[in-house]
């Protein structure tokens, strides 16, 4: 579990590096990483979910 979560955490700065540049500087190529890195961060918060729900079924 603390390894997912430092992955997400990770995935998040890559996120919001991209993101400000995208938005800032109107780097079109930080936009697409971005996207493709909040996909990543929504797949792995369902895992996060899950893996959460059955440690408090326990």
């Amino acid at each position: 579990m603390k390894t997912l979560l430092d992955s997400i955490n990770e995935k998040i700065g890559h996120f919001q590096s991209n993101a400000s540049s995208h938005v800032e500087k109107s780097n079109k190529a930080a936009g697409t990483r971005a996207r493709k890195a909040s996909l990543d961060i929504e797949k792995q918060l369902k895992e996060f979910r899950k893996k959460s729900m059955l440690s408090c079924k326990k």
